[in-house]
Order: C-alpha cells, then sequence, then structure tokens
C-alpha cells in the first residue's frame, strides 16, 4: 500500500459557489465537507476528491495548477464551454490564438482551466479531468512519482507527466521557465498515509524524498515539495 493522492483542494471566497459550478461542470454531486467547506466525490475509486476550503484573501495571480479536460468529439468540446459559461464560467486569454484547439476559460473566482480538443493523443485514455497540468521542474516530477509510487509517463526535455498505475487523471509539469511565486498557491494537494498508516512517519517519508515540513495543520501536518508548493497529509477518510 502507499500513499494516496486523497484530494485536490481549492482555496475558495464562496466555497458553495465553486463547488456548485465544478460539480456542474464535471457531473459530480456536491457534499459538506467538515471543514466547513464543500466536496465533489469521484465517480470511482482511480479518482481523486475535489474540497473547496473557505479562505479570506484572494486569489493573487496565475495558479501553479490548472485542469484539461477532456473531450471524445468536437460537439462534446462545445457542450462543455456552453456549460462552464452557463455556469458563470468565462473565457480567460493567457496568449492562445484563434488557431488553437483548445479553449481557456476561468471559473468564478478566476481559477484557470482548458477544454481540448478531441483526438489529443497525451490526454488519450485519462478521465474527464485529463490532466492537472502544473508550472514546475523536472525535479518536481520525480519528487510526486516517488511519493505516490506513480510512474513517470513523461519526461522530456525537462516536462515531466506522471499517472497511477491504475489509469485517471494525469499530473505533468512544464519545466522551465518557472512563474514566480507571489503567494500561497490556490490549489493543492491533499495526501493520506496508507491504510492503518500514520500521518506524522508518512511526512517524514516526504521529508527524506525532498519536502520541507512546514507545521502542524487540522487533521495533519503541511508540507511544501521541492519546488515551494504547499500540499497535506492527513489522516484517510
Amino acid at each position: 500500500m502507499t500513499t494516496r493522492l486523497q484530494a485536490l483542494c481549492f482555496d475558495a471566497n464562496d466555497p458553495g459557489q465553486l463547488a456548485r459550478f465544478w460539480g456542474g461542470v464535471l457531473g459530480l454531486k456536491v457534499a459538506d465537507d467538515p471543514s466547513g467547506g464543500r466536496v465533489l466525490l469521484p465517480k470511482d475509486e482511480v479518482g481523486f476528491r475535489l474540497r473547496f476550503l473557505p479562505v479570506p484573501n484572494e486569489k493573487w495571480g496565475p495558479n501553479q495548477m490548472h485542469f484539461d479536460l477532456t473531450s471524445a468529439t468536437l460537439e462534446q468540446q462545445q457542450a462543455t464551454v456552453a456549460r462552464a459559461l452557463e455556469l458563470g464560467g468565462r473565457h480567460h486569454d493567457v496568449g492562445q490564438t484563434p488557431d488553437d484547439g483548445h479553449v481557456v476559460l476561468a471559473d468564478p473566482e478566476g481559477n484557470e482551466f482548458c477544454v481540448i480538443e478531441p483526438g489529443n493523443n497525451f490526454l488519450a485514455n485519462t478521465a474527464a479531468i485529463g490532466a492537472v497540468s502544473s508550472d514546475g521542474s523536472q525535479e518536481v516530477g520525480y519528487f510526486w512519482s516517488k511519493a505516490l509510487d506513480w510512474p513517470l509517463v513523461w519526461d522530456q526535455d525537462e516536462e515531466t507527466a506522471i499517472q497511477s498505475p491504475r489509469g485517471g487523471s494525469k499530473v505533468s509539469w512544464g519545466g522551465p521557465p518557472y512563474a514566480e511565486k507571489l503567494g500561497r498557491n490556490r490549489l493543492h494537494f491533499e495526501l493520506a498515509p496508507p491504510a492503518g498508516g500514520d500521518v506524522r512517519a508518512e511526512a517524514d517519508r516526504l521529508v527524506a524524498l525532498g519536502a520541507t515540513l512546514v507545521g502542524d495543520v487540522d487533521g495533519g501536518v503541511e508540507l511544501t515539495d521541492p519546488d515551494g508548493n504547499e500540499f497535506r497529509v492527513v489522516a484517510g477518510s
């Protein structure tokens, strides 16, 4: 048994609104979360939860992570875009051109995401969230591969990607150039130790792999990965 990616957490000014948006886009049911926020449960055991946690601070800039949503057909891509706009999303300019096949959007709190055109080979055989695309180094890709025991499915020109052996969403890092980190990341991973495992022992293992311990948080500990991105290890649920 290995460490489990239990959730991807969004810091949100309005967790309810953001959960309703993503629940509508992804077809997932919204539930209450013990944190006082909201949570979306995955449709199968390969997926991970989306947790929306209440925070007072505003989004400071482009996120270090964003979703790449998959499309089986052009009609499905158009339907996903239309649904996102109807639920409160908006088009977002990151320098894309009219010739680009993907559509760049932002959710109601400005979190960027892409709806990818059909036929994308990199996202073949993934999930509705084809990839969690991340700004980051080759080193951080290697760290997360070891942390989750997910194999590298891409490692070229300092770009890396990992995926669970069971399939599902990939997590990728784009390599240099890197965006400057100006504040706390809006999105962060939440890990749980193997069944019966100890949170502190798991944190120690991750520190040995290159993480930095930040301190105790409710229900677990917070750390940063080798690129300085925050994440948590908490008791499994």
